[in-house]
């Protein structure tokens, strides 16, 4: 996974009185909240141009990562003014309903899906990095669109085998993804993410994760019958590189609005959910960024509620470094658009934990800190009353007045005075009217 920051802030604060509110009883963390790193997957693609056969323990080892992780070991060879460039300021993060898919939240790998499509071809692969042959008559494949035949007439281990070649194909070769897709393979893939076989399941969903990558595919993706809700399957009962690479492919396909609510309706959300509290760090990242996008609908945010979302959420606040805190910060904020999810976020103490994240976090974290309480406190008085109870004033005035945070921060920390100001006023009113 890769996100912008480049430093991690390590601080022991003292612990901050609270009241007896309903949130005052949930357990403080002191942390240091890390900024998250610019980091690469550890498994690149082997060098070996062929797979291993069929059942070896390795063959998932060979095949887990996607053609993103291609793309991401050039990006991590790049030169270090390279990777200074990539934090420039255009590519910060956007605190606001309408975040940049290449923003520091979603610059993990499954937020770079649409940016890393885009890249032209590299160089012709080397010897180490030839194509592996198909089986499946590869030279004449594009011109008959035989694929889809071949593979529903084949048994379930040429299935796999053509599955596990086709991700490989896929990965390595830009311009094939759209060649492929039309050449019938999604639908032959889709009926392999219900497989009781986890390597053909696995397959078939980074396959399908890859495939994505040309947008012209996504369509065919999720039109296919059974399209969305086999990567939800496989995203429920696969592998931990299978759940990961069908989070990244639902995220794929929800990069289209028109696609977001069916996303949604096949049960997307809870498994998402679920991947984001059990996963892999990897996989918890992907769901983060997952969720993201398919929240910018209020079904969906509805649906992330109702899944018991918000209390992991809090928790991942007090996470120390790896850039979770970070993306569970924006997700919260989204949820907070409504009042289900603003509930759910207070009484899980959610207001607590931002604060402390506005206190000790680096700026970016303490921005979207910020973000989320004025998601928060926009529209609740008992939500300002809880902030000021838990200690939030001294850190918004410090904020406010920092040389070193940027006039956006000043700013939402300003706005989120003057509502705690409003709500003072409104008080001594009512205390003086007789």
């Amino acid at each position: 996974m890769v996100s912008l920051a480049d430093s991690q802030l390590s601080a022991s604060p003292a612990p901050r009185g609270s009241s007896s509110s309903s949130s005052s009883s949930s357990p403080r963390a002191h942390r240091s909240l890390g900024r998250s790193m610019r980091t690469v997957r550890s498994k690149f693609v082997r060098a070996d141009p062929y797979l291993p056969p069929p059942g070896s323990p390795a063959a998932s080892e060979a095949l887990t990562d996607s053609a993103v992780d291609v793309r991401l070991r050039e990006l991590a060879a790049a030169k270090s003014a390279e990777a200074e460039a990539a934090a420039a300021p255009e590519e910060l993060l956007e605190i606001s309903r309408g975040f940049s898919d290449y923003s520091s939240f979603s610059s993990d790998i499954s937020g770079e899906l649409e940016r890393l499509a885009s890249i032209p071809p590299g160089p012709a692969p080397g010897p180490g990095d030839r194509e592996p042959e198909l089986g499946l008559g590869a030279s004449g494949l594009w011109e008959d669109d035989s694929l889809g035949e071949t593979m529903e007439g084949a048994g379930a281990a040429k299935k796999r085998e053509a599955a596990a070649r086709l991700r490989v194909l896929a990965k390595h070769r830009t311009e094939l993804r759209e060649l492929i897709g039309g050449a019938g393979a999604i639908p032959a893939l889709v009926p392999l993410l219900r497989s009781a076989d986890p390597a053909a399941q696995e397959s078939a969903a980074t396959a399908l994760l890859n495939l994505s990558l040309a947008e012209a595919n996504r369509a065919a993706i999720a039109g296919a019958p059974g399209g969305i809700k086999g990567l939800v399957h496989a995203l429920r009962t696969g592998t931990a590189a299978a759940k990961q690479n069908a989070a990244c492919a639902l995220l794929s396909l929800a990069m289209a609005e028109e696609h977001r609510a069916a996303v949604g309706a096949s049960g997307a959300v809870p498994a998402l959910v679920a991947l984001m509290v059990g996963g892999s760090s990897r996989g918890k990242k992907d769901a983060l960024t997952a969720l993201y996008k398919l929240c910018a609908l209020r079904r969906n945010k509805e649906r992330a509620v109702s899944a018991g979302a918000a209390a992991p959420l809090v928790r991942m606040v007090a996470e120390r470094g790896g850039g979770t805190a970070e993306k569970a910060m924006v997700v919260l904020a989204s949820l907070a658009g409504i009042p289900e999810g603003s509930e759910a976020i207070v009484a899980a103490g959610g207001v607590g934990a931002l604060v402390e994240a506005v206190e000790e976090g680096p700026t970016r974290g303490r921005e979207l800190a910020v973000h989320a309480l004025l998601q928060l406190c926009a529209d609740c008085p008992q939500n300002r009353a809880l902030l000021v109870r838990e200690g939030a004033i001294p850190p918004l005035v410090a904020l406010s007045q920092s040389a070193a945070a940027s006039a956006r921060v000043k700013h939402k920390a300003e706005k989120l005075l003057a509502y705690l100001r409003e709500q003072r006023q409104e008080g001594v009113e009512a205390t003086a009217t007789p």
